[in-house]
């Protein structure tokens, strides 16, 4: 398998070819995603040719977003079927592959320790520092690109009841991610509340105006 090669390829194609409005699935988001699988297979010791397949799907995961937004998988499996071969992936690999990127749509179901790996990887952000500016670059990407419109306010409803229903499915992701998951949860619930008091007063005012 020739991981370095196929690495220039796809990202070349990925920074010229996904759409500017992407604002969370871009070109770094892979870049993110291959970073934190690495460092995940580190700690669950996944090694060989395991781990060249773990970023193979890691890199090719989101590849089909360059065709269309919805339901994306499908086709980053159809472009891992048609260029792989060319890198020395064989039948049985690409197919395993292909099986890691389908286990990333939400919900997230992953078939053994590589799916796991590579599903937490793709979620990393919901338990780091970063997750309000990414969670706003998804909220904004979604509005572009979506048609499935949704107020700030609800936005974040759905990113509390996402966190509160999801799990990491391994332990590496646990240790690493679950204490800052936490502390999301409770600034997601603290800037609800905000906007629900902000509304509430605003709504007074307003009363007391039309009096």
């Amino acid at each position: 398998m020739e991981l370095d090669s196929l690495k220039t390829l796809v990202l070349n194609k990925l920074k010229k070819e996904l759409s500017p409005n992407l604002y969370y699935h871009n070109y770094q988001h892979t870049l993110d995603v291959c970073e934190s699988v690495n460092r995940l297979a580190e700690v669950e010791r996944v090694n060989g040719e395991e781990r060249i397949l773990l970023h193979t799907a890691a890199l090719m995961h989101d590849t089909g977003f360059i065709w269309r937004y919805e339901s994306n998988e499908e086709l980053a499996c159809e472009y891992s079927r048609e260029i792989l071969p060319e890198f020395k992936y064989s039948n049985g690999q690409i197919e395993y592959i292909s099986a890691m990127i389908m286990s990333t749509q939400i919900p997230q179901k992953p078939q053994d320790k590589l799916g796991m790996i590579l599903c937490d990887a793709d979620l990393d952000y919901i338990g780091r520092g970063d997750f309000f500016i990414t969670a706003l670059r998804l909220h904004r990407e979604w509005s572009e690109n979506s048609n499935q419109k949704i107020t700030f306010r609800d936005w974040y409803v759905k990113q509390k009841n996402f966190i509160i229903q999801h799990e990491y499915f391994t332990e590496g992701a646990k240790e690493l991610r679950n204490s800052t998951k936490k502390h999301n949860l409770s600034q997601v619930n603290e800037l609800l509340n905000l906007l629900d008091s902000t509304s509430s007063e605003n709504m007074s005012s307003l009363s007391g105006v039309l009096k």
